[in-house]
């Protein structure tokens, strides 16, 4: 499958938006604002370029925090419009399903799961329907990973009735199969969903503990709880809350092999599938491959985990650059500031990296 180049998507991406959950958590407050001085190191990003990205970035009202690395060393931290420390937890948003896939890797290599042909029905039968339509059981981890596992979705405008439910795993497998397992993308919520109480039920620990056990720990990060459903489900695949350094962080890990110094924390192997791509976005044209939304940036492949309001997490592995961005996210349905933002890395960030190494050479 043929990668789209990031630029030639912002238009769809502005109009029509990619359909991410709208639902809002609130940031523990434990841990307060306070002032930081601004960081900006030039070494391996062009200072003329840098600058006027930077310049560009405190235009948009709704952005709130920039941090760049290259190298693994952190040359940008800067907050926007008030917003929070960068040490602060704050809604990633959908982009909690680049960190659920993650989750999902490490599940695998430990055997919690068979693999990614592995059958959902089995796991998670207690609440699937009575008498279930028969493609049911040919849906698959691989299936929710990738969205396609052909139920009808329970994002956009079917995401409040799913949400109201009183069981939402019970609903998520209920719903009528409007394409076949395997088939086209359908981005839903409901199937990240799925993964979270796959993984608590085949692993008999919530996706908070694994999460944290499994990435946290290594990274030297907390991810703290975030909401559940009614039975006590981790919500999968939106409203984890993580600060923009402890994303830098984990894209770093992606960036870096899988690896934290010696220690092999995702496998390698699981990174390669992650970014394999196995589908294309109806709305932003970009593939998708295990949580994962690939791309090219100036000839440059990027992965990219994409939150709703503008909840970004960058890695470039071919210019050694991990970008993060979050923004507003209680927002309307966007309207041009995901581009915007994509046009600061296409257009500033990654012309900044090329002229820093020219000049290195």
């Amino acid at each position: 499958m043929k990668r789209r180049p990031l630029g030639l998507t912002l238009l769809a991406s502005a109009l029509l938006g990619v359909p991410l959950a709208s639902c809002s958590a609130q940031a523990p407050s434990s841990s307060p604002d306070r002032t930081e001085a601004p960081k900006v190191t030039t070494r391996g990003l062009d200072p003329t370029h840098l600058a006027r990205t930077i310049e560009q970035a405190r235009q948009l009202p709704r952005l709130r925090s920039l941090v760049i690395l290259r190298h693994g060393e952190t040359l940008v931290e800067q907050r926007f419009n008030g917003g929070p420390a960068l040490d602060r937890p704050v809604n990633i948003k959908s982009a909690s399903k680049t960190i659920l896939s993650a989750v999902t890797g490490i599940a695998i290599d430990r055997g919690v799961l068979t693999g990614t042909e592995q059958p959902i029905l089995p796991i998670l039968r207690q609440d699937a329907p009575a008498d279930p339509d028969p493609r049911l059981a040919q849906v698959t981890i691989g299936h929710l990973l990738s969205m396609r596992a052909g139920l009808e979705r329970t994002s956009g405008e079917y995401y409040g009735r799913w949400v109201s439910s009183p069981n939402w795993v019970r609903y998520a497998l209920s719903r009528p199969f409007v394409e076949v397992p395997g088939g086209r993308m359908l981005y839903s919520t409901g199937s990240s969903h799925l993964l979270s109480a796959a993984l608590t039920k085949a692993s008999g620990r919530t996706t908070q503990q694994l999460a944290q056990d499994w990435l946290g720990t290594p990274l030297g990060i907390r991810i703290a709880p975030w909401p559940r459903d009614p039975q006590g489900i981790y919500f999968g695949g939106n409203d984890m809350l993580m600060s923009p350094r402890d994303l830098a962080s984990f894209g770093e890990l992606y960036r870096n092999g899988g690896k934290v110094g010696q220690r092999q924390v995702v496998p390698a192997r699981w990174i390669r599938e992650s970014w394999e791509p196995r589908t294309t976005s109806p709305w932003s044209g970009n593939a998708y491959g295990y949580g994962w939304f690939l791309g090219d940036v100036r000839g440059h492949p990027v992965r990219f985990a994409w939150g709703y309001g503008g909840q970004m997490l960058y890695v470039l592995p071919g210019l050694a650059l991990t970008v993060v961005m979050t923004s507003q996210s209680d927002a309307a349905r966007d309207s041009g500031h995901v581009g915007a933002l994509h046009r600061l890395l296409a257009e500033g960030i990654v012309p900044a990296a090329e002229a820093g190494s020219r000049r290195a050479s």
